[in-house]
């Protein structure tokens, strides 16, 4: 198998080769460990490990590598070239370093877990993003209208998967209500199981395409992917009784290759979904194209949807237009991206500051020797 079916083309071969290169190679970050990755590359799979000038130049868990990055390798001396007989558990894989992450052409961010605002990226250099949601009873447009928020943001295209039709009673009536929340969005109701509706799936699984698999635990993203590749290669695990909740099956995030040549990336299911990015993103207005348009009609181009004459917003509320509950989760999304964006920027005078300070402090030591 080449290396260059990982997803590798010519828009990246033209960056690759406008830069010269010694002594490195391309790969793509596939399983990313506590503090190695496995990474697909010229020669086969290596284990490797991110830099100290890499490490040392990080602000945060954004420049570090993520699952569907394509990096510059080198490989650690002594390292020998693996064959390609067999696949390697990870501790027989050659080692190499991580020097650089390459640009990246879409990346799926979310904040992290933790008091601190900071990035993690979820899935990167992602042509399709799958949302996975289920039929049952954890069927949720407001947390749909989240992961479109951030999907848009992503630079992927969102594709709606509803999931487990065999095991709801009403799938029409669902469909409807996902896709009043999803305009122009593909949707699109399924059954791993029974692989009921599979078939329109396969316009976004060409050979060198990725799709990242994103939804919450007990969505059916495992067993989506079990069926994709034709045999089971992820754990699955019953939802829990009277809500059909997930358990968390999936603990990591992984690049798979299906049988026909796409790209597929599996991750932990993910209940809490706390926005990244700012209130001037695309994403938001995307993801409510029916209020941004309400919006452009106000009266007055400042318009608060307040008490202002001519507020398009307004009359759409108390038309029934537009439904009041979709309106108050835009207004929760948009004041959690304000509220981030005045967090981010407060982080990243902080980060400024201890740049400048270990360079006056790298500059005392330079200047002590001499």
């Amino acid at each position: 198998m080449d290396w260059k079916d990982w997803g590798w083309n010519e828009a990246r071969q033209e960056q690759w080769d406008a830069e010269p290169r010694n002594g490195v190679f391309a790969g793509r970050v596939v399983l990313e460990h506590k503090h190695l990755y496995r990474v697909v590359g010229e020669h086969g799979e290596w284990l490797a490990e991110v830099a100290g000038k890499l490490r040392h130049a990080a602000l945060g868990r954004a420049d570090y590598p993520a699952v569907g990055d394509w990096v510059t390798l080198r490989a650690m001396d002594g390292a020998p070239v693996p064959g390609s007989a067999g696949k390697r558990l990870d501790s027989e894989l050659p080692r190499a370093i991580i020097d650089a992450v390459l640009p990246r052409s879409s990346v799926f961010s979310r904040r992290a877990a933790g008091s601190r605002p900071e990035e993690q990226i979820v899935a990167a250099n992602v042509d399709t993003v799958f949302l996975v949601n289920a039929l049952n009873n954890d069927f949720n447009v407001r947390r749909m209208e989240r992961y479109l928020t951030l999907a848009w943001d992503s630079g992927a295209m969102p594709v709606l998967v509803l999931t487990k039709t065999d095991l709801c009673g009403d799938v029409e009536e669902r469909l409807a209500q996902t896709e009043a929340v999803a305009m122009g969005v593909p949707t699109f109701a399924i059954s791993a199981l029974t692989r009921e509706g599979l078939e329109p799936l396969a316009d976004y699984l060409a050979p060198g395409q990725t799709v990242a698999l994103l939804g919450s635990s007990g969505a059916g993203k495992s067993t989506l992917i079990n069926t994709l590749v034709g045999r089971d290669i992820q754990a699955v695990r019953e939802v829990r009784d009277g809500d059909d909740r997930g358990k968390h099956t999936t603990t990591h995030r992984e690049l798979f290759m299906l049988p026909g040549g796409a790209l597929v990336i599996d991750t932990p299911g993910m209940r809490e979904l706390q926005l990244w990015g700012d209130e001037g993103g695309d994403g938001l207005d995307a993801a409510f194209e029916d209020i941004a348009a309400y919006a452009a009609s106000c009266r007055f181009g400042d318009c608060s949807h307040g008490k202002e004459p001519g507020c398009a917003i307004r009359e759409a509320l108390r038309t029934g237009e537009l439904a009041q509950e979709r309106y108050d989760s835009y207004l929760k999304l948009q004041r959690e991206l304000r509220y981030m964006a005045r967090k981010e920027d407060t982080r990243l005078q902080l980060q400024e500051k201890e740049r400048w300070k270990k360079i006056h402090m790298a500059q005392k030591e330079h200047y002590k020797r001499f």
